[in-house]
């Protein structure tokens, strides 16, 4: 090859690289350009109730409406313990807009009962609404397990025994007072009813078809690192069981066939919700997307672990049944449609 022919190589070689340096240089500038712009600034959707603290949610899909309870946090600024003495509930039809009801039910409502409106939740059966309830007994001052009912999602609920569903001596695994309490409540494909409840240790029984009994004998389910808060709920053949785990608390799940177990343990499925070291959680179906209710202190500037706020965030599925971990979202779900 001649002298001239390489030289004439090299110039369109070295032409090729000036316009490719070109183009390069052009589109890192006019990537950088994008980069040094402003985002849209995020709307707060989390947490969803911010004109009073709330916790423990529990959420009820009831022709095409979520009605959504909660315990009413009204610990005073700096108060060193959680103080909740009634239970509140919201009803939304897109998650993002919420109507607040009166206040359906209180502590003391039960009459045996001397207070402390802790965890609970509300489940629809036969054309009544059952209010499962954790308080504190008056003649023991350990955590008791009430129910209340009423013909309406939004009550007024009343009590449906005129005594305590379980007290503190028919469940003697653990030698603490405060180990019965945060009860849930599923009703399998067949009809049966089962509450699970507990802290530090998991109790369940069958409940009798007016489920205001217990039938049978109490049994227990050991998870690693129980806490408390156990929710039951059924998707494509599995049952899960997501709990507070370890304390501060992260919620992590298992999963079986049967109701009963065994149940295998599965991870964590959402982390120490901000600036509380508790962690209670609720999961629904909604229009076609499933969801994660959990509470945080995270209300600006004196929420805390006894001033907290329920949030929702979506819950989603592996192919394999398993669940993916929930993603804490300041933005939240958006409307649902």
């Amino acid at each position: 090859m001649g002298i001239y022919n390489r030289r004439k190589i090299v110039l369109g070689f070295m032409g090729v690289l000036v316009a490719a340096l070109s183009i390069f240089s052009c589109t890192t500038k006019e990537s950088a350009e994008d980069v040094l712009t402003d985002e849209p600034i995020p709307e707060p959707g989390n947490p969803i109730i911010t004109e009073k603290y709330t916790a423990d949610p529990a959420a009820l899909v009831y022709q095409d409406t979520v009605f959504l309870y909660v315990g009413h946090d009204q610990a005073e600024p700096g108060h060193g313990f959680y103080d909740l003495r009634e239970w509140l509930v919201y009803s939304s039809t897109d998650l993002v807009n919420w109507q607040e009801y009166e206040v359906p039910l209180r502590a003391k409502d039960f009459e045996w009962a001397s207070g402390d409106a802790w965890a609970a939740e509300v489940i629809h059966h036969d054309g009544k609404f059952y209010w499962y309830t954790t308080v504190t007994h008056a003649e023991n001052e350990a955590k008791a397990i009430g129910v209340a009912v009423s013909d309406s999602p939004t009550g007024p609920y009343k009590d449906a025994r005129g005594s305590a569903l379980v007290t503190n001596d028919m469940t003697t695994n653990v030698d603490i007072t405060w180990d019965d309490i945060d009860p849930t409540v599923f009703v399998d494909d067949d009809g049966q009813a089962y509450m699970f409840w507990g802290n530090t240790q998991l109790y369940y029984s069958k409940l009798k078809e007016n489920m205001i009994e217990l039938e049978g004998e109490i049994k227990t389910i050991d998870l690693p690192h129980f806490t408390e808060a156990p929710w039951i709920h059924k998707k494509n053949g599995y049952y899960y069981l997501s709990y507070a785990y370890k304390f501060p608390e992260r919620t992590a799940y298992a999963m079986s066939d049967d109701i009963e177990g065994p149940y295998y343990f599965k991870g964590i499925l959402n982390e120490v919700a901000g600036n509380t070291n508790t962690n209670h959680q609720a999961i629904i179906d909604y229009k076609g997307q499933s969801y994660f209710f959990y509470h945080t202190g995270n209300i600006p500037t004196e929420g805390s672990s006894y001033r907290r706020s329920v949030s929702i965030d979506s819950l989603h599925y592996n192919e394999d049944g398993t669940l993916q971990r929930v993603q804490m979202t300041t933005e939240g779900v958006g409307a649902v449609e």
